[in-house]
């Protein structure tokens, strides 16, 4: 069994949130493979079912974010889920807007989600890192992460949604660089058809006409250019 964790902060208030990326992709993920309905559980809300044939328990912790890992390692005790199957979907400051990397252990990057679950559980798990870009200074991370993702940023996010919902079935399948790859192939443009230019038909040269015959020739029209002044 697999548990895929999505993290981000409870309440219509956050929703959009750069922060509740992690949330976005799952809810994606339940969309497209029809798991559900999410039910108070585990200290947050949840859903399972089944991703490419891959029992799953789909997790979104209502514990706001710095608490995280109270939900996800209740769940994972309860249901003893190894950590190597747990699957975290998060925000990536470090990442730019639209990016995407896939990792079994690793840093927590200052990200207090992940650190609390870390705290709970070990660090061997794996890390869906979604990029949401930097700010540029320090101080306006804050703002930044609790803030609301801009119009113009649904030009990337929802496809990036969409293709992470379509893909999955490789990443539970422990398959992290295919999963990647059909994200990426998913997210490009399509390429331009070269339209064939038709063939230029080849120019043919007239016969040749026999230098006797073009002389006679020239003789008859001459007579018949005169034939009115004889």
């Amino acid at each position: 069994m697999k548990l895929l964790v999505g993290l981000g902060n409870p309440g219509a208030g956050y929703s959009r949130h750069r922060h509740n990326v992690g949330y976005m992709a799952l809810e994606a993920i339940a969309g497209r493979h029809r798991i559900g309905p999410w039910k108070k559980r585990f200290q947050g809300y949840a859903a399972d079912g089944e991703i490419a044939g891959i029992r799953c328990l789909l997790l979104k912790p209502d514990t706001y974010m710095n608490d995280s890992g109270r939900a996800v390692g209740e769940a994972a005790r309860f249901l003893k889920i190894a950590l190597e199957d747990i699957l975290v979907f998060h925000d990536e400051l470090d990442l730019a807007p639209g990016k995407l990397k896939a990792k079994l252990g690793g840093g927590n990057a200052g990200h207090n989600g992940l650190r609390s679950i870390t705290a709970h559980l070990g660090n061997e798990y794996w890390r869906v890192r979604i990029g949401i870009g930097h700010p540029g200074v320090k101080e306006l991370v804050h703002h930044w992460v609790l803030g609301d993702f801009a119009k113009s940023d649904e030009s990337w996010l929802r496809p990036l949604l969409d293709a992470i919902a379509d893909a999955v079935p490789h990443l539970v399948s422990g398959d992290d660089g295919r999963f990647l790859s059909e994200v990426a192939r998913l997210l490009a443009p399509p390429k331009e058809k070269k339209l064939r230019e038709p063939a230029t038909p080849a120019t043919e040269k007239p016969a040749a006409i026999p230098e006797a015959r073009s002389g006679a020739l020239a003789e008859r029209l001459k007579n018949w250019l005169n034939r009115d002044k004889s």
